[in-house]
């Protein structure tokens, strides 16, 4: 066995902080758990995290979205049957009412969209998607990219 093959490996997710003109973030209501979430997923092999945001926004909403500038990366500890994984956001851009009308979720992943601020979606989210959703929200606002573990800057 050689060295590439006892390397540790981590799952990678990628995911796109989507807003309306009123600066509302577009949340997803997945129906395989039971939290919001925003747009996006794992990466899948040989796939990038901006094709992987790309593609999951595609699946999950029926619209392809200019996808921007990366906002964030959040590492993330082992938790349950998931092992540590590097978590990131990129900016999905602000919405015009055609493009949220042209909105097609996919009703076998998805069952609800919302708009929320991000005050009011913290208690709909799990608390380390909350903290992830701020720091990607205030590194859109003050132009910076963020690193942060667990939903923490260090």
């Amino acid at each position: 066995m050689g060295i590439a093959e006892r390397l540790p490996r981590k799952n990678v997710a990628a995911g796109a902080l989507v807003r309306d003109d009123s600066g509302r973030i577009l949340f997803i209501s997945p129906t395989y758990k039971p939290f919001l979430d925003i747009p996006g997923g794992l990466t899948e092999d040989e796939e990038s995290p901006l094709a992987a945001c790309y593609r999951e926004v595609r699946e999950e909403l029926g619209v392809d979205l200019q996808i921007g500038r990366l906002l964030l990366i959040d590492w993330m500890p082992t938790h349950g049957v998931w092992r540590d994984s590097v978590q990131l956001i990129f900016d999905g851009g602000v919405l015009s009412v055609e493009q949220i009308e042209a909105i097609r979720p996919a009703a076998s992943e998805v069952s609800r969209l919302e708009f929320l601020h991000v005050d009011a979606a913290k208690q709909h989210l799990r608390p380390s998607m909350a903290r992830r959703v701020s720091l990607a929200h205030r590194a859109l606002l003050d132009g910076s990219t963020y690193y942060a573990e667990f939903g923490r800057t260090p």
